[in-house]
């Protein structure tokens, strides 16, 4: 394969630490805008490690030092119509919607921009994390003229609030990590030295306990986000209720208490 080519389509690489998993987008040269080469190969990994059970957190972080992904590569939408604009949006919700209803945490890892595709797929993680020097925003009103798909902005105004969403869209200005924490944007900001290792820590940690309470967790704001409500009927999580109490590890760890150890978890 030729080297130069290569480089300019990108690559999303899968790396297995046990049961934490981590998808590095990758394509530093250009600050990780993702190519279609590197969406589809995101799509595919999504799908694989969805049925994994092995595998109990995703971790999704950016090659190099500068970026997590600076949105998608501009050189493919030259010479785009109106179709072609919807066609594009229904793909990328399509790969997003897979990361946010992802069955497992997934923790987005920004240590540089994130901004515009980036942004969104930050939003889609159930956890971000960040250095001081990582950037948010869609500066789209200042850069391409494109828009969102209604699923994105849905996914900013509740992540970010509307008020504070229509402000960044509106004026397409870049947000500090200390502005976003302050905005409960982010989780939490780590020194660049020991960050990916505390991002690891945290990843390794949420894997060594109950898959049956994160799994249920997890679920449960799918569900919430998906009917975009906080009022839903108690019936509807009735089945995964049933499901936890009725489990194994439920089970072994009510016998860890009475006997006073630590529970063994077993996968499913």
């Amino acid at each position: 394969m030729d080297v130069n080519k290569a480089t300019n389509v990108g690559n999303v690489v899968l790396n297995r630490f046990g049961s934490v998993a981590q998808l590095t987008l990758s394509r530093p040269t250009a600050l990780n805008a993702l190519t279609w080469e590197m969406y589809q190969k995101l799509e595919e990994y999504l799908e694989i490690l969805a049925e994994d059970s092995s595998i109990r957190v995703l971790i999704i972080r950016g090659d190099g030092e500068k970026a997590l992904a600076a949105g998608t590569d501009i050189n493919q939408f030259k010479n785009f119509t109106g179709e072609d604009g919807v066609d594009y949006e229904r793909k990328i919700d399509r790969i997003i919607n897979k990361l946010e209803r992802f069955p497992k945490p997934t923790i987005a890892a920004v240590h540089g921009y994130a901004v515009g595709g980036g942004m969104i797929m930050a939003t889609a993680c159930d956890l971000r994390y960040a250095t001081s020097k990582a950037r948010f925003g869609a500066p789209m009103a200042r850069t391409l003229g494109n828009c969102l798909s209604l699923d994105n902005y849905q996914r900013l105004v509740r992540e970010l609030g509307a008020m504070k969403t229509k402000e960044l869209l509106y004026t397409a200005r870049i947000i500090s990590a200390k502005e976003a924490f302050s905005n409960n944007f982010i989780t939490d900001i780590f020194e660049e030295q020991i960050f990916f290792d505390k991002v690891f820590e945290i990843a390794t940690k949420i894997s060594g306990n109950a898959p049956s309470t994160v799994d249920a967790t997890k679920e449960a704001f799918n569900r919430l986000n998906k009917n975009n409500s906080l009022t839903n009927s108690a019936q509807e999580f009735n089945d995964i209720i049933s499901k936890v109490y009725g489990s194994k590890n439920f089970a072994e760890g009510v016998a860890a208490h009475m006997e006073k150890r630590s529970p063994v978890w077993q996968e499913k």
